[in-house]
């Protein structure tokens, strides 16, 4: 999970051009949106297309449960890991 989690950090990096952030600036349990990374709805459907992209996943941009699963990079791994245990 670890790896996944990297690939995550540097996959939120490149896809919203976050220049001055590095992947190890990003805290695995921390809230990638509001008050932790500072993130927004545009940077959401950004790294949601980047997601579905490299890791082949299916989202729903109105579920809540997509909501709770770009919490953090934790929650964003469980989720693409569950999904390629699916398939």
């Amino acid at each position: 999970m670890d790896s996944l989690n990297q690939q995550i950090k540097v996959l939120i990096i490149e896809s919203l051009d976050l220049e001055d952030t590095q992947p190890e600036d990003i805290v695995d349990d921390e809230a990638l949106f509001g008050d932790g990374l500072g993130l927004d709805s545009i940077d959401a459907l950004e790294l949601g297309l980047a997601i579905k992209k490299q890791f082949d996943v299916k989202l729903d941009a109105n579920s809540e449960d997509t909501k709770k699963h770009f919490y953090s990079v934790n929650t964003l791994a469980a989720f693409i890991a569950s999904q390629r245990a699916r398939s």
